[in-house]
């Protein structure tokens, strides 16, 4: 097959693959129509929207794309019983995931109740000791002392631990795909039930809380009452969203947006601490949130304590929230490591099997279950293929996919428990857990790969790199760049759009840190850009580029704003080059 710029097989053995004509055609006449510049209308007709649309599309409003909360089944009875706990002095217990949707969601609950004069029991499972989600003890735990249970980012199918709960009401607040049957909850709030339209099935659990919030004001406002400002919650709501890889369309996009803007005010101490240790020193972007914040947080879900992220998000004093987040930095760096041990054995295994199949997945003995997760992240990207990894402890394995694009992961994992293929199994879309019998775990990664070819997992060259169009170095602005950052804010399902630059000269490289290359390039007519790529220098790209001996090159990337010392100037984040 041919490829954009004929490049079929790059330095890192991709084939690139460019807008079609049809595409090209609709930009142009949209940029004609509408005075927009071409590679913004390039996004735009990628993103299927019309001409008439351009305008309202890059401004969002919460306004206008916050759905009603009643459009959820259960709302207004979990709003009224939440809103009747607080307001009697009930003691309220939350039961969260571990992960940063559920410690954002927790926190959100929990700031709410602050403001209002009130507080909450955090309950976060551990992840090694007890596994996702409710479980009988500490249902049974938490009901000898509180009368309401929220559980948040988890609950849809925990049938029996809160059937245990005995005494206390349960409201569950949640974005995993529901079974066919519900729990004996006071409610279930979940856009992924079985009997849900699936209109706000993009949501993910922070998301679902703040709707709970907007229904509790709501109620309070009808009483002639009010309540604490949800608009500067959204920066929890916008983390949560990001880092949870929900779907950056509609309303998550709106409500992103707007956090991005709310978490660039600095109000959060728990957010700030945390930016401060992970050194960020612009405003925030979903960069941030995807790559520094959220892995933070979620380092202590994954392999030191559970409460830490939730606990640090919710906390309002300066010194405590420093000392919290120095050691979730610390706990990431050693998450790193430990990932780094089980990535490279992962992927050798995975390639073994061969990587072109509608499902890559990885098996070993011990791997630890919080990094197994990240590490089926990075072989989905590596391959382009949903991806599964399985730590193995005794006649279990425990493991964690991630998906692509177009590819229902939860609802087949949930499909192989129903015909017995794993002891357990849920989540959504994009990402799912598992525990499957050892001696099942051929036949199950068999039929799983069935269900996911179906769906058209495996289609995809696995070494495709999209990208929107060529670009000239001296049409690379910062002014560009920020009439495109209208079409953000970007993330999954809505990709920051990659450019080529063609036949461009390199001026300068260097190796900077531990493997990373930063160089110049431009067209040898006096427009330069610098560049830079992370992990590269000792790989087939990086050495190509350092020893490039005068040669061009294609190069391939997103562009970004780099400000330093009061200045911003235009950088490539390079992702890919071919010789020209």
């Amino acid at each position: 097959m041919s490829g954009f710029l004929a490049v079929t097989s790059s330095l890192t053995r991709r084939r690139w693959v460019g807008p079609t004509a049809e595409d090209d055609r609709l930009a142009e006449g949209m940029a004609q129509e509408t005075m927009l510049p071409l590679p913004l209308c390039r996004i735009l007709v990628r993103r299927g929207v019309a001409p008439d649309q351009a305008k309202t599309f890059l401004e969002p409003t919460i306004k206008d794309l916050l759905p009603d909360p009643h459009v959820l089944k259960d709302m207004q009875p979990a709003a009224a019983r939440f809103l009747k706990a607080a307001q009697t002095g009930e003691k309220i217990a939350i039961f969260a995931d571990y992960d940063v949707d559920g410690g954002t969601s927790a926190a959100l609950l929990l700031d709410w109740l602050r403001q209002m004069g009130r507080d909450a029991t955090l309950y976060i499972p551990d992840r090694i000791k007890e596994g996702y989600g409710p479980n009988v003890p500490a249902m049974q735990m938490l009901a000898r002392d509180h009368s309401l249970i929220v559980c948040v980012d988890c609950g849809t199918v925990s049938h029996e631990p809160i059937a245990a709960a005995k005494g206390a009401d349960v409201v569950v607040l949640d974005h995993h795909l529901g079974g066919e049957t519900l729990p004996a909850a006071v409610a279930v709030v979940n856009p992924n039930r079985q009997d849900e339209t699936g209109d706000y099935s993009q949501l993910c659990a922070a998301g679902v809380v703040f709707l709970l919030l907007v229904e509790v004001n709501r109620q309070m406002r009808n009483a002639g009452q009010s309540g604490p400002n949800l608009m500067a919650m959204l920066d929890l709501v916008a983390l949560g969203t990001v880092a949870d890889v929900a779907p950056l369309t509609g309303v998550n996009r709106a409500l992103v947006r707007q956090g991005l803007k709310i978490m660039g005010q600095r109000q959060r101490i728990g957010l700030v601490a945390l930016g401060d240790v992970a050194r960020m020193n612009s405003a925030p972007t979903t960069y941030h949130l995807g790559f520094l914040l959220g892995p933070r947080i979620n380092a202590g879900g994954r392999i030191g304590q559970a409460d830490l992220g939730a606990r640090l998000l919710a906390c309002t004093n300066p010194q405590e929230a420093r000392a919290m987040a120095d050691r979730l930095d610390q706990l990431n760096t050693e998450r790193r490591e430990v990932e780094a041990s089980v990535r490279d054995v992962a992927l050798a295994q995975a390639e073994a099997r061969g990587l072109d199949a509608p499902l890559v997945w990885a098996a070993g003995e011990g791997w630890h279950p919080g990094v197994v997760g990240i590490v089926a992240s990075r072989l989905k990207e590596a391959t382009n293929r949903p991806a599964i990894v399985i730590g193995l402890d005794g006649d279990e394995g425990k493991g964690s996919g991630r998906s692509v694009s177009g590819v229902d992961l939860g609802v087949s994992i949930q499909r192989l428990v129903t015909e017995g293929l794993l002891l357990k199994g849920g989540g959504h879309k994009m990402a799912a857990g598992l525990t499957v019998a050892r001696d099942q775990l051929e036949p199950a990664m068999a039929r799983l790969s069935e269900l996911l070819a179906k769906q058209g997992a495996g289609e995809a060259g696995p070494a495709d790199l999209k990208l929107g169009g060529i670009l000239m170095p001296g049409a690379a602005t910062v002014e560009l760049i920020e009439q495109l950052e209208q079409a953000g804010p970007f993330g999954a399902s809505a990709p920051a759009p990659r450019f080529a630059f063609p036949d461009v000269e390199i001026n300068f490289t260097k190796r900077i840190g531990d493997n990373h290359l930063k160089l110049t390039f431009g067209d040898g007519m006096g427009a330069r850009i610098e560049a830079i790529a992370f992990g590269v220098y000792d790989t087939p790209m990086g050495q190509a580029l350092s020893n490039h001996g005068g040669a061009r090159f294609h190069l391939a990337g997103r562009l970004e704003i780099n400000t330093w010392g009061g200045r911003s100037k235009v950088q490539l984040r390079l992702e890919d080059a071919a010789r020209a």
